[in-house]
């Protein structure tokens, strides 16, 4: 039975999918992310992966499944690993996500934000391998996020905030360190 749903939240270039990587391999729990949803009907579509198409796909399936659909999807892709005792969420955006994972989960589901400075967020978003973004482009996408989906609202209220601006060994030990208290809450 799964005892904790941590969801990793931040813009883009902050460290999210290092944090969950990080996680799944160090502790072995399985990960949803929202991402796969969009490529998943990319595909469908027989759609190019860019920035512009990704962006396309996102808003088509909201406009037309409502604000709460990807939600709604890791909802039903969380139920569909319910033995697993803790799965890691990756990229959840907007303040209607949040609140139709906390209605489906409650108490299990906490939220972790991954926290840089866009200088350092849009230098890496630019040196990323996969979908490489220029600061004008990772500029607009952060806009859209904020504007479009409410993406600020979760971050603010989020349980836990590690910020990640300096190495990878730091960023890991906050990880650890976070983990230690989410994971000693739950023996409670």
């Amino acid at each position: 039975m799964t005892r904790n749903i941590l969801a990793f939240l931040g813009m883009p270039g902050s460290g999210k999918t290092e944090a969950i990587e990080y996680v799944r391999k160090t502790y072995g729990f399985p990960k949803v992310y929202f991402g796969d949803i969009t490529f998943d009907e990319m595909r469908r579509r027989q759609l190019e992966t860019t920035p512009e198409n990704e962006r396309l796909v996102r808003e088509s399936l909201r406009n037309e499944y409502g604000e709460d659909y990807y939600a709604r999807e890791v909802v039903r892709r969380i139920q569909a690993l319910s033995n697993e005792p803790c799965i890691l969420v990756e990229s959840l955006y907007s303040w209607t996500e949040y609140e139709t994972l906390k209605l489906a989960f409650g108490d299990i589901f906490t939220t972790i934000t991954v926290h840089a400075a866009p200088p350092l967020r849009y230098a890496r978003l630019s040196n990323r391998k996969e979908r490489p973004l220029t600061r004008e482009e990772a500029m607009n996408r952060d806009i859209a996020q904020l504007k479009r989906l409410d993406q600020g609202m979760p971050i603010a209220l989020s349980d836990i905030v590690i910020s990640n601006d300096t190495d990878l060994e730091h960023f890991h030990e906050k990880i650890d360190a976070a983990l230690k208290v989410i994971l000693e809450k739950e023996e409670e």
